[in-house]
């Protein structure tokens, strides 16, 4: 077990997240003793413009954030969301520059925290833990590059689907944790846009419609009416981390 005051963290932890998983074991060795496992709620702002972020946090299994980026009308925008194939924090910054972004807990559920400060003096000490960290950095970069592009390339359908696809894959069920709202936050637009998205999926037999939820009926169809985006970055993520990013692969997403 790995002991952060209180708290119990189970070394198998580590299999819920795939960042951690890639490192090898005696890299996961200089960070398991400052590893914190906490559950928390949707909507929490991990932190905001301007804020000295002192630590990472790692998603586990469906949990989800976003960072989020607030336009001159008031308008929130989700730039990029990231899973349990990622982290967010300091990750190459060393904690000395502030956040640029609100990065918001989208989806409720376990993260696994590390303060930035132990990541740094574990770095330090390990020349491939440093190049993973680096690695990540590269493929994080380039799903925001994505992100951008998709924004402007795509319509609000695709990048639904891209989205509710993207959750699926993460959790492994059919059932996805997603409210109308939430899917309007993650695409930028008015809660009754995302619903006709939804009721259009919903007449096609895609999925079905519950309480803060979609059970998703035709993952073929689904992914059909998705763009590639995921899979695109994904490759890019397998290139120089191996099967990291959970998302299709685009050989895959289409016939």
């Amino acid at each position: 077990m790995i002991c952060e005051g209180d708290r119990r963290v189970p070394s198998r932890s580590r299999s819920f997240n795939s960042l951690l998983r890639c490192i090898s074991d005696s890299d996961f060795g200089l960070l398991a003793p400052y590893l914190d496992k906490v559950d928390l709620p949707e909507g929490l702002v991990l932190c905001g413009p301007g804020d000295q972020v002192e630590m990472i946090h790692f998603p586990c299994g469906p949990s989800l954030v976003s960072f989020v980026v607030v336009m001159e009308d008031g308008r929130e925008i989700d730039a990029v969301q990231i899973g349990s194939d990622g982290a967010v924090g300091g990750i190459v910054s060393r904690a000395r520059l502030p956040a640029y972004t609100r990065i918001v807990v989208r989806l409720a559920g376990p993260f696994i925290r590390l303060p930035i400060a132990k990541l740094e003096t574990a770095k330090r000490k390990s020349s491939t833990l440093m190049d993973a960290f680096a690695r990540y950095a590269d493929c994080l970069f380039a799903q925001t590059v994505q992100s951008v592009a998709c924004n402007a390339a795509h319509s609000i359908e695709e990048r639904a689907a891209k989205w509710i696809v993207a959750i699926m894959e993460r959790t492994g069920h059919d059932l996805v944790p997603l409210t109308h709202d939430q899917l309007a936050n993650m695409l930028g637009v008015g809660r009754s846009y995302a619903s006709r998205v939804i009721e259009t999926f919903k007449a096609e037999g895609i999925l079905e419609t519950g309480r803060g939820s979609f059970l998703v009926s035709d993952a073929a169809a689904l992914r059909q009416k998705s763009c590639l985006c995921d899979a695109t970055v994904g490759q890019h993520f397998e290139e120089l981390l191996g099967r990291v990013y959970l998302a299709p692969r685009a050989s895959s997403n289409r016939s």
